[in-house]
């Protein structure tokens, strides 16, 4: 990744958009690592890590790890996902981030010269290209290694930069534990 010490970098990760990522290619990212390379390599601003869950249940598979990004040197941006039954009567979870993630980035733009947009989803296409008409450079974080990419072709081509979680998970990643079967979806789970 193209990061140089004079940039002040942020970094904004899609919380579901990187576990289906991850979940896809079989690892998990080590979040303190990839927060340690960052602190070392630019002059880094924050990290965000932008998630919905639902706060009803009595356990969220989701909560530890906000728990510990919370106590660990990122900032949460959080939700309550709203939970529907569709036409075909299956339990459905909304809680789509993407509106909060363009709002922040613009909002934050006079702070920062570069982000790292760790997400694949193509309606991210228009905030990399608001951003780079302010001079930002963007650098998206997904993969092309599944069977379907799970980056937007578009968003892709948009931006300044692409990283293949693949090649950074060679480094600040970890092989997935097999977790067994829940009975509730989970946030990758949502619909849009």
């Amino acid at each position: 990744m193209e990061l140089y010490p004079h940039e002040r970098v942020v970094t904004f990760i899609d919380g579901a958009n990187l576990y289906a990522t991850s979940k896809a290619i079989g690892v998990d990212v080590d979040y303190r690592s990839l927060l340690a390379d960052f602190r070392k390599r630019c002059h880094f601003i924050r990290a965000y890590y932008f998630t919905a869950y639902l706060d009803d249940q009595e356990y969220s598979s989701i909560r530890p790890l906000i728990d510990w990004l919370d106590y660990n040197g990122y900032t949460l941006v959080t939700k309550p996902a709203k939970e529907f039954t569709d036409a075909a009567g299956r339990r459905k979870i909304k809680g789509n981030m993407d509106i909060e993630i363009a709002v922040e980035a613009l909002q934050l733009a006079d702070h920062y010269d570069h982000l790292v947009l760790f997400s694949g989803d193509g309606d991210f296409t228009c905030l990399v290209k608001a951003l780079q008409q302010r001079g930002k450079v963007v650098t998206i974080v997904s993969t092309l290694s599944t069977p379907t990419p799970m980056v937007a072709d578009e968003l892709r081509r948009q931006a300044d930069f692409f990283v293949d979680v693949v090649d950074l998970v060679k480094e600040f990643g970890r092989e997935q534990i097999p977790v067994p079967p829940r009975t509730a979806p989970a946030v990758d789970e949502m619909a849009d």
